[in-house]
C-alpha cells in the first residue's frame, strides 16, 4: 500500500499547482453563469420572487457575473493585486451567498438540508479563496 501511495504522490506531485485553479474555474464559471442567467437587467424573475427593486435586482446579476469573471482573473494576476483582486471577488461571492441562504432558505440553517446542497460548497470555497487570496 505505501507503494502505491509513493507513486500516486510522485505522480500527482506535478498537478499541486492546478488544484485551486479547480476550484477557482469551478467557482467562477458557476457565479458567471448564475449572474448571466438574470440578464437582460433588470431581472424580472428576482423583483417577482424577493421583491427586489429592479436596481437591487440588477445589481445582483452584475455582482453574481463580475464576482466570477474578478475571481477567474485574479488568478492570473501576481502579487498583491492579484491577492485583492481575489479577495474582493470572494467576499462578494460570500456575501451574495449569506443573503441568498438568509432570504430564500432559511430554513436552511443548522440542519442537515444545509450540508445537502451545493450552495454551502460555494461559500465554503469563496472562504477559502478569501482567506488563501493567491496564497
Amino acid at each position: 500500500m505505501k507503494s502505491i501511495d509513493n507513486i500516486l504522490n510522485a505522480i500527482m506531485r506535478n498537478f499541486y499547482s492546478l488544484t485551486p485553479w479547480l476550484l477557482r474555474l469551478g467557482l467562477g464559471i458557476s457565479f458567471i453563469f448564475h449572474g448571466h442567467n438574470k440578464f437582460p437587467l433588470p431581472p424580472q424573475k428576482l423583483i417577482d420572487y424577493f421583491g427586489f427593486s429592479s436596481e437591487l435586482a440588477s445589481f445582483v446579476a452584475i455582482s453574481e457575473l463580475s464576482a466570477g469573471i474578478l475571481l477567474i482573473l485574479g488568478g492570473f494576476l501576481k502579487g498583491h493585486v492579484g491577492n485583492l483582486v481575489t479577495r474582493f471577488a470572494s467576499s462578494v461571492i460570500v456575501t451574495v451567498m449569506t443573503f441568498a441562504f438568509t432570504l430564500a432558505h432559511s430554513d436552511w440553517f443548522i440542519t442537515p438540508k444545509l450540508f445537502m446542497s451545493e450552495q454551502i460548497f460555494l461559500v465554503i470555497i469563496g472562504l477559502y479563496f478569501f482567506i488563501r487570496g493567491n496564497n
